[in-house]
């Protein structure tokens, strides 16, 4: 007999279906989202209240500037009939680098000196940096479980993927990389600091380009025209404003919440370069230039994160 059951239903039972079988995953996730909501909540009211509207506007302005940058490499796939498979992972690898690099100088290193200055103990303050990585890690492992999306390198993952069109899969990746980017974005500028938002951005940004170029080329290699290709590859930077609000957003409901929240960028960042980037730069034999590429990547942001901060 047919299936009769609609899209949603289906995906509703499998979501279903994947909770039972990864409870602690579930929970984790779980617990990650209603620590996201109540400081989501808290830093509303904070910011109507005590006027965060300037620095809103810096997080907003930064996470825009990261969808400008994946647009413009997006767009540079149109001119570009085809770009080698080495170029790529190069590329991917250099981005990875820059990720890297923005997650321990510009994230983890500024929420330790916050931690000991606002706990006033070097140790409490690694401990609360130590839990922001592992909230950014459960939530990016439990979106990563439960959101149906394309590993090139193991094929589909998620729920009830293989009734999912191909290309949607790679969408949901997409969306998936560059959410961490956003949020990182916003908590950079959370306190209103310079020296932390525009390193952070100017490197975020610089890497959206390579990257932008990159899931371009792979949607045109699933079978999309150059043009709706570069289209999707540019929307999928919408992501970045959104993830900058949601960064901005945990980071200014309690004070403490100001490194929990840089940690917890940082770690949903690495887990995706683990997770997502490495793992795609090392699956066609190109290990060395990619390996390359991220250790340039890791220096042009030491380099940013000193001459600008």
């Amino acid at each position: 007999m047919a299936n009769t059951q609609s899209p949603a239903s289906t995906l509703r039972a499998a979501w279903i279906a994947q909770a039972q079988a990864s409870p602690w995953v579930t929970a984790g996730l779980g617990g990650s989202l209603l620590a996201v909501l109540v400081l989501l909540l808290a830093s509303g009211y904070n910011a109507l209240d005590n006027g965060d509207q300037g620095n809103l506007r810096y997080a907003l302005a930064g996470g825009s500037a990261g969808f400008a940058a994946t647009a413009f490499g997006a767009l540079l796939a149109i001119g570009l009939r085809t770009v080698s498979q080495r170029t790529q992972d190069s590329l991917l690898g250099f981005a990875a680098g820059m990720m890297l690099a923005a997650a321990s100088f510009s994230l983890i290193l500024p929420g330790l000196a916050a931690g000991e200055e606002i706990l006033g103990n070097s140790s409490l303050a690694a401990v609360t940096v130590v839990l922001g990585l592992g909230l950014g890690a459960l939530l990016m492992l439990g979106l990563d479980r439960f959101t149906p999306h394309e590993h090139a390198s193991t094929g589909p993952c998620g729920p009830d993927c293989e009734r999912l069109n191909r290309v949607w899969l790679f969408v949901f990746a997409i969306a998936l990389h560059n959410l961490p980017e956003g949020m990182a974005i916003g908590v950079s500028f959370a306190n209103g600091d310079m020296s932390v938002g525009l390193p952070l951005t100017t490197a975020i940004s610089i890497q959206d380009i390579p990257e932008g170029l990159a899931v371009a080329l792979a949607l045109r290699a699933v079978g999309l025209s150059a043009l709706v290709s570069a289209l999707v590859a540019a929307a999928s930077g919408l992501m970045e404003p959104l993830g900058a609000l949601v960064g901005m957003g945990i980071s200014t409901g309690f004070a403490i919440a100001y490194p929990v929240s840089l940690g917890l960028a940082a770690g949903a960042m690495i887990f995706v370069v683990s997770h997502e980037v490495i793992p795609e730069t090392h699956r066609n034999g190109h290990q060395t230039p990619a390996t390359i590429g991220l250790m340039i990547g890791f220096g042009v942001m030491m380099f940013l994160d000193t001459a600008l901060g």
